[in-house]
């Protein structure tokens, strides 16, 4: 897909200044604090189909990339010779919480793969005693693992030179219609590189993510939807929205407010991000989209927003604004 679609989309919905949607948290009667959000939907030919805010507004995906970033994995033939199965490609999509089970998943990744968890390169959290147990050690495995089984360097797999990062922005660049030179990056939290993009073309990606039948993209949808709990954990957003919705929606979040979504099947996508990075606002701000496209039932929204958006007694999440259409 070239980009002409998308920004002839996009100059329309800049000419129609569709308002963003505003997340009040109020405690009693009374307003503390309000976050602007911006939010877009895309369909898998690159056409901006709703947005609130600015759907070109910049901002880094952050972890919301890594089921790209875990494409190498796949497309290696590494998955496959290891024999890691869906957990592990679960996990090399995720932000996990670093249970037992998540740290287990990475180091069977790196075992079937003869390689030690010294490799990896992401930090060790605060409290914790292994790197296995960041939350990005799924990715990190994956990575290590699929530069071992192409030949390629093992100590210097996070630098952007690197054959598995070039790799890596080169696959989001070809979906983008974009050369990947221009791709700007940067050093995530975790040590790899995240990118900075607009959030059409999160949205897009997602999009193209929910539809594409091209095996890569099957094996890591399906492997989300199979195992959210190794994408992110028991209670997390990612991982009880997918549980609610019955296989029909893939949803991962980054840091400072990104939140992206795709319905399965349909090759439709939502990019989310939270002006000020807040967390709350963009659980609150998906659930509330959600709900006006109806894309999962009025029992599993009362579900999650009882478990998500439960702040503490007498303060609430007031949200306000929609996606609104665009005229063509």
């Amino acid at each position: 897909m070239g980009n002409s679609t998308l920004n002839n989309g996009l100059s329309k919905l800049n000419r129609r200044k569709n308002p963003p949607i505003n997340v009040t948290l109020k405690r009693g009667a009374s307003s503390e604090s309000i976050h602007r959000v911006h939010a877009v939907i895309s369909d898998s030919k690159g056409r901006v189909l709703m947005c609130a805010g600015e759907a070109d507004y910049k901002t880094f995906i952050r972890s919301a990339l890594k089921p790209f970033q875990a494409l190498p994995f796949i497309s290696s033939g590494t998955a496959d010779k290891i024999k890691c199965g869906e957990k592990s490609i679960a996990l090399a999509c995720g932000s996990h919480k670093g249970y037992k089970q998540h740290a287990r998943e990475a180091f069977k990744i790196l075992w079937n793969s003869n390689l030690h968890a010294d490799l990896l390169q992401c930090p060790i959290p605060i409290g914790r005693v292994s790197p296995l147990e960041h939350n990005c050690s799924g990715k990190h495995a994956a990575f290590i693992a699929t530069s071992k089984k192409m030949g390629w360097q093992l100590d210097n797999y996070l630098h952007r030179k690197h054959p598995l990062q070039i790799e890596i922005n080169r696959r989001v660049a070809e979906l983008l219609g974009t050369p990947a030179e221009k791709l700007i990056a940067s050093r995530d939290d975790c040590g790899a590189q995240t990118l900075l993009l607009q959030l059409s073309q999160m949205s897009f990606l997602y999009a193209h993510l929910s539809e594409s039948k091209h095996s890569d993209f099957e094996q890591i949808r399906r492997a989300m939807l199979a195992y959210p709990e190794y994408v992110a954990g028991d209670g997390a957003f990612d991982t009880e929205l997918m549980r609610r919705a019955h296989g029909q929606l893939v949803s991962k979040g980054g840091a400072e407010g990104i939140q992206c979504l795709s319905k399965v099947g349909e090759g439709i996508g939502i990019a989310i991000k939270v002006e000020d990075g807040s967390k709350r606002a963009k659980h609150a701000v998906a659930l509330h989209l959600l709900r006006q496209l109806e894309w999962i039932t009025p029992i599993g929204l009362e579900e999650l927003e009882e478990q998500i958006l439960l702040i503490s007694p007498g303060v609430q999440l007031e949200v306000n604004g929609e996606l609104r259409f665009h005229e063509r």
